[in-house]
């Protein structure tokens, strides 16, 4: 499961989208996983996430047929949720999680209260990132978790 990040405005994949499935790619040649499902909808413009993410895999040689997509989760509870039932219908009981190491440990307060065996999986950096980019990824970060502890896993239930 690639967890979704917007695409710049043209539609052409941001560093983030590319630190993302560049290693979930490896991760599928290692042998991880059988298939890979890119999630995100179009969250901050009008690009589908998953659309741009799964052209960025095809062209780094993943076939067509392992990749399933996602295309309408708005933020890392809908990405997770919706992964969820479309491994569901395919009979998937596990998955690792791929986003950048800011995005994890939210992504697994999300995840463990899902019924699904998981891991998760960092996605390291193609560019040495600066100090101030790094402040203000772990800022965000922040927030947002403070945001799903006391409001959004009360509101935003999971139901596979």
């Amino acid at each position: 499961m690639v967890l979704g990040s917007p695409a710049d405005a043209d539609g052409n994949p941001t560093p983030t989208e590319l630190e993302r499935v560049t290693e979930a790619v490896h991760e599928y040649e290692r042998g991880v996983a059988p298939r890979m499902i890119f999630t995100g909808g179009a969250a901050h413009n009008r690009f589908v996430e998953a659309e741009v993410m799964a052209r960025v895999a095809e062209a780094q040689g993943i076939p067509a047929g392992a990749i399933v997509q996602e295309r309408t989760a708005q933020d890392t509870i809908e990405n997770t949720c919706d992964s969820l039932k479309i491994m569901r219908s395919h009979g998937w009981e596990s998955a690792e999680v791929v986003s950048n190491s800011s995005h994890l440990p939210r992504t697994g307060l999300i995840l463990s209260r899902l019924p699904l065996t998981w891991r998760v999986h960092a996605a390291p950096a193609l560019e040495p990132e600066g100090p101030w980019t790094q402040g203000a990824m772990t800022a965000a970060e922040i927030l947002k978790t403070v945001r799903y502890l006391v409001w959004a896993r009360q509101m935003e239930p999971c139901t596979p």
